[in-house]
């Protein structure tokens, strides 16, 4: 049985959270000084960065977008005990933490690029850089924990239960494609850390990002189609 009715505010919210997630691509028009290859993602909005305000602004923005659609369809879902199944709770309530999560890291930016600043390398290091960078590392870490989640749990809600036929149809390939980026992007991470070079860091985890922001894509247009959370 199906949640219909208004399901098109969540699926406008995911949609737009999705879209808001993409804005690190305007970085090939725009004169970041970043190479996109080697760099985090999260470097762009560092505060040592020129167009770092305008990355925060769009961080917080995808992430409250993500956020709010994921509580209105965890509400909707309260509201349908029918369909208010558990791979579903979880995949939702796992979209509302990587909305939380992605939206605190536009509040807690690094202040400085460690991947190109050999300096501010060292001082993360040596521990004498803000607090702000230990909580971003926090913060990622939750935001891309609570998007695993999402992705994985409402993908298999929607192959068992019958529900969201694109996201049944093209979800469990970017499920796929998204373990794999993901792997990279941590990969690339510890040799970083390991002062071993970067691994090619910044393309796997700009293709794990936009792998989420895909899904989520997909996500918002399998909402809009079923009328359902």
């Amino acid at each position: 049985m199906r949640t219909k009715g208004n399901a098109w505010p969540v699926a406008t919210l995911i949609g737009l959270g999705a879209a808001a997630y993409t804005a690190w691509v305007l970085e090939v028009v725009l004169s970041t000084g970043l190479n996109p290859i080697e760099t985090y993602v999260s470097e762009l909005a560092a505060q040592d960065q020129p167009m770092g305000g305008l990355f925060r602004a769009t961080d917080f923005t995808a992430g409250m977008l993500a956020f709010l659609g994921a509580l209105l369809a965890l509400a909707r879902l309260t509201r349908h005990p029918e369909s208010r199944r558990t791979w579903a709770v979880i995949g939702w309530a796992g979209i509302a933490l990587f909305g939380a999560a992605t939206a605190a890291d536009a509040w807690l930016p690094l202040s400085c690029a460690p991947t190109v600043d050999p300096e501010c390398a060292a001082r993360e290091t040596a521990g004498l850089v803000p607090a702000t960078h230990q909580a971003h590392a926090v913060s990622s870490s939750l935001a891309m924990t609570g998007a695993l989640t999402g992705i994985v749990a409402l993908t298999v809600a929607a192959r068992r239960y019958g529900w969201f036929a694109p996201l049944a149809r093209y979800g469990p390939a970017l499920v796929a494609l998204e373990l794999l980026a993901t792997v990279w992007t941590l990969t690339a991470i510890a040799m970083f850390t390991a002062g071993r070079g970067t691994w090619a860091l910044g393309a796997g985890q700009r293709l794990q990002v936009l792998l989420v922001a895909l899904w989520l894509g997909l996500l918002a247009w399998s909402v809009h189609k079923e009328r359902r959370t």
